[in-house]
């Protein structure tokens, strides 16, 4: 039995026009998060910008649009429920090898990124972030070369680590201390602080 494509989650914005019928925009993007709002706030702002848009709400309406469109651009969430980001991202190089990809994370891991881009996204942003924000990624990923990657300092790869704890236990600020082995004070102190 074959769903339809909307059942799936994958919308396919229907004010622009396909690439290649020169009308609108030579340029498509697809959008690939979970949270509707998030993903309906991106697809405008695309759109607003002469993209044409596609949209899906996780991995497997994600992979149906590949199917059926090959998109310049595409900006994964890491995390979705099932398959993540990662995973989506070796389907999406096999499927379309030419589109970039910048992938969106709730909470900048390094080791994810590294992994990202090993696996041939261009860049990551951490959320929230903006249109601009992404397109600047893809603009700076585009430009950068591997040799130029710098190691995290000490405070930013602790920072991302209570950060990834902190994920992981929901947000419980007492789990998470647990966790770290750290008291709980201590780690709301750390909080508090910017990342460095």
């Amino acid at each position: 039995m074959t769903l339809p494509v909307e059942s799936l989650g994958f919308i396919q914005n229907e004010t622009c026009q396909k690439p290649g019928t020169g009308e609108t925009s030579t340029y498509s993007i697809l959008v690939v998060d979970d949270d509707d709002v998030l993903r309906s706030r991106l697809r405008r702002a695309f759109e607003r910008r002469g993209y044409l848009v596609f949209c899906a709400d996780g991995f497997e309406a994600a992979i149906v649009c590949l199917k059926q469109q090959s998109p310049t651009l595409a900006v994964l969430d890491l995390k979705m429920p099932g398959k993540s980001g990662i995973e989506l991202l070796v389907e999406l190089r096999k499927l379309s090898p030419d589109t970039k990809v910048v992938l969106l994370t709730g909470y900048g891991s390094i080791a994810n990124a590294v992994d990202a881009i090993k696996l041939g996204a261009v860049n990551y942003v951490t959320k929230p972030a903006d249109a601009d924000q992404i397109l600047a990624a893809f603009e700076s990923g585009a430009d950068s070369d591997e040799s130029e990657f710098s190691p995290p300092s000490l405070a930013q790869a602790q920072w991302e680590h209570i950060q990834r704890v902190l994920a992981d236990c929901d947000g419980n600020i007492s789990a998470a201390s647990h966790v770290l082995d750290i008291p709980r004070r201590t780690l709301q102190r750390k909080l508090k602080k910017m990342l460095p």
